[in-house]
């Protein structure tokens, strides 16, 4: 079975979107599947989609946690959930769409632990981009996290990642980062455990507004790449 984990934060706009396509997707394939959303503590109406959408589909299941975390945090309640073979991590927003999974499940057939989506490589495809300066910002933060903690590892960011469910759970498991640098982490962490990590060039469409601060959001990750780095 594979398990999708989407964490939410209030995404009442764009939810109902992204469920339908999940489940459009994999119904068409007859794959078994869960698809878990994660409430991380939402103040719109995010939890009433999510529960409408368990009631209506058996494959929804929703997990919640009681006030705002972040990504990471949400992610690893999710991970800790799950119960397939392998464990999709995509974004509410399918940045990344669905249908890029099958790149995905061909590196692990070929053996990695960890595939993970890349707007970097030479055969990506990004049909919308994000503005200039969050472009630069994000190329800087890759240059850094090559430099201190993943060398050959082009892009950390893109938010669609499929494990293989041992190494998922073992990486999430203890997570100390909660917000949106959790991708190092648990990357480091995989690396670490001798898992092979490969990067799969996909398409990519930035989805505005975006709930990463280019400041805050970005300071924040780089403490937690150099917090990593001084613990080894």
């Amino acid at each position: 079975m594979l398990s999708i984990v989407v964490p939410c934060f209030n995404e009442e706009q764009r939810l109902p979107r992204t469920i339908e396509q999940i489940e459009r997707y994999l119904d068409a394939r007859s794959t078994p599947y869960e698809l878990i959303l994660v409430d991380d503590g939402s103040a719109d109406g995010t939890r009433m989609i999510m529960d409408a959408a368990a009631e209506r589909h058996s494959a929804v299941r929703v997990e919640g946690l009681p006030h705002n975390r972040g990504k990471g945090r949400a992610l690893a309640v999710g991970v800790e959930a799950a119960k397939g073979d392998e464990v999709l991590i995509t974004d509410a927003d399918l940045s990344t769409p669905i249908e890029e999974l099958e790149k995905l499940q061909a590196a692990l057939r070929d053996g990695a632990g960890v595939a993970i989506g890349s707007r970097a490589l030479r055969a990506s495809r990004v049909e919308i981009s994000q503005p200039v300066y969050r472009v630069l910002m994000g190329k800087a933060f890759n240059l850094i996290v090559q430099a201190v903690l993943l060398p050959g590892i082009w892009d950390t960011q893109c938010g669609f990642k499929l494990f293989r469910a041992d190494v998922a759970h073992s990486v999430f498991a203890g997570l100390v980062t909660d917000g949106f640098g959790f991708d190092p982490e648990v990357l480091y962490r995989a690396r670490k455990q001798g898992v092979k990590i490969a990067e799969v060039p996909v398409v990519w469409r930035n989805s505005a507004p975006t709930k990463v601060s280019p400041v805050r959001s970005s300071l924040d990750m780089l403490k937690h790449v150099i917090r990593l780095r001084l613990r080894g």
